[in-house]
């Protein structure tokens, strides 16, 4: 009550003085200052006004901000406001929050100096002023208010300063109120951004759950690839080592120790589904080794992968599929064989590990785009974020080259889970 009563009191006192200075100059006017009734009554009237606006503006003040101190009842607003967004990002934001404003009638937007301006009609809350254009709260001023809204860059973030104000000098808080029509705008801006952060919030859980989904969606392929071995590549080993059993027993048990160890290793993982490089090129070997029994002089392997790298952490499956493709596209279909090559090299923090052939090379049913590229493409984004590519290109003479480049500390994932 206190706060109200210094308020309709400071009001009242500004306009008395004002009044007290203009009925001076009356009175020294020759003949009119002799007439002292119009001064009286004007006066009064002008008080009575005044007095019933300052009160209007309490009344409306305590219903729209629900509380009478100092910062509700100025006539200035000023907020600062943390968006968890970068500057840019931020400045859209406040930008699009200024122009939903109802009663918007211009706004300057620069986006280099992250500033925004903009005028804001003021609404006629209990419709005209009494007597009109002779009410002496209409005397001098617009009847508009303005925004200013910065944003400041900070770390990851934008820190936004948002004044909401009449458009008339600050001496015009003496004699004038605004309604709370600059409280309103100043927590409708507020409220948009808090909601505009909600819905991008939003956005970005609805995107994590979708890779989330996408994600479970490959380690279940992968887990299905783990649990079922090709039948058809199955049936012809078990059928080649029958045979040798009967002519060459010695080459029918090193195919089965084969078939055993790449068993071992397409069993499913039962940590989180990372392996290394040394076990998949285990893998990879022993699915050779079982190939060149049953290819014979068609089929030669060149393994360099220096033991430094076959630690490298290295999603399961990936190394078999692309070796799978060089036999199956490159070189079964060649009557005369050739050559698969296993190569891994580090640079810097990537390890690029190769599969190349010299077989038949891209044509039109092998473009370097089939479906078991494409998964791998498709796990390498899930996995690593755009950390890690697979690059597929022509072997010179002839021939596929494809290229898995990785981190050599694994996916970012991994790695704050290992520093954790």
């Amino acid at each position: 009550m206190l706060k109200a009563f210094l308020f309709v009191l400071r009001i009242s006192a500004a306009w008395f003085l004002a009044l007290l200075v203009a009925s001076s100059i009356w009175y020294e006017l020759p003949l009119l200052g002799r007439l002292q009734w119009p001064v009286a009554i004007i006066g009064t009237l002008t008080m009575a006004l005044v007095v019933t606006g300052a009160v209007s503006h309490l009344g409306r003040v305590r219903l729209v901000a629900g509380r009478v101190d100092s910062d509700a009842l100025s006539n200035r607003q000023r907020r600062q406001i943390e968006i968890p967004l970068e500057a840019g990002e931020a400045f859209d934001l406040v930008d699009a929050a200024i122009r939903e404003l109802p009663r918007i009638e211009h706004v300057e937007s620069a986006r280099d100096s992250l500033q925004v301006r903009a005028k804001v009609g003021r609404p006629n809350l209990y419709g005209e002023l009494p007597l009109g254009r002779w009410n002496p709260l209409a005397w001098f001023g617009e009847r508009r208010n303005q925004i200013l809204a910065t944003v400041t860059p900070t770390a990851d973030a934008g820190s936004v300063t948002l004044i909401c104000e009449p458009e008339n000098p600050a001496w015009s808080d003496w004699f004038l109120v605004d309604n709370a029509t600059n409280y309103e705008n100043a927590e409708a801006v507020a409220r948009a951004i808090s909601r505009r952060i909600a819905q991008h919030r939003r956005g970005e859980k609805d995107a994590v759950a979708q890779t989330r989904t996408e994600k479970e969606l490959t380690v279940a392929k992968l887990n299905l690839l783990h649990a079922q071995v090709e039948p058809h590549f199955l049936y012809n080993t078990l059928a080649s080592a029958q045979l040798l059993t009967r002519s060459d027993p010695a080459r029918a048990d090193e195919m089965l120790g084969h078939l055993i160890q790449y068993l071992r290793r397409s069993l499913p993982a039962t940590d989180e589904g990372m392996s290394t490089l040394g076990a998949e090129l285990e893998r990879a070997i022993a699915y050779l080794e079982i190939l060149k029994i049953r290819m014979g002089s068609r089929l030669a392997v060149q393994v360099d992968i220096p033991e430094a790298l076959r630690a490298t952490p290295m999603p399961p499956m990936m190394l078999q599929t692309l070796v799978e493709n060089a036999i199956k596209h490159g070189l079964e279909p060649r009557t005369t064989g050739g050559t698969v090559w296993l190569r891994a090299r580090r640079s810097d923090d990537t390890v690029s590990v190769t599969v190349a052939d010299d077989g038949e090379g891209f044509n039109a049913k092998t473009s370097g785009t089939g479906i078991g590229l494409k998964n791998v493409r498709e796990r390498l984004r899930l996995m690593y974020a755009g950390e890690a590519a697979l690059s597929v290109v022509a072997n010179f003479p002839s021939g596929v080259a494809a290229t898995l480049n990785v981190p050599a500390d694994g996916p970012a994932a991994t790695r704050e889970a290992r520093h954790a």
